[in-house]
């Protein structure tokens, strides 16, 4: 479980920056060229280099050198795996609101009209 919580961790951190998740959307349609992912992003290369480097090691892209070109593709297994845990999360707190309502529902006396 610790290594799970870990990995979510690792996960939701990669993802809590705007721009990584710009790379990852932009990388959902198709893999891209380190050079081109960066080009609408107003920051020098080390930088955005540096968001590939959390990408990559969080697992969310994987990225191949051929020639001089580095090539960077997303893992939608990672983001599954992260939608998973958003959906089992998802359920708990469904569960818990609807036995909320239903016990709010219990607990309020009729307004006395019978229509």
């Amino acid at each position: 479980m610790a290594n799970n919580n870990l990995s979510l961790d690792t996960a939701f951190y990669a993802l809590s920056d705007p721009t990584r998740r710009a790379v990852i959307i932009r990388l959902l349609r198709r893999s891209a060229p380190v050079k081109e992912l960066a080009e609408p992003f107003n920051m020098g290369l080390p930088s955005f280099l540096k968001h590939l480097r959390v990408l990559e090691e969080s697992g969310f892209i994987v990225t191949e050198k051929i020639g001089r070109t580095r090539t960077c593709r997303v893992r939608v297994e990672r983001l599954e795996e992260a939608e998973n845990w958003l959906s089992e999360q998802r359920k708990l707190w469904q569960a818990a609101t609807d036995r909320l309502a239903h016990y709010v529902e219990e607990q309020m006396p009729g307004d006395g009209t019978d229509d």
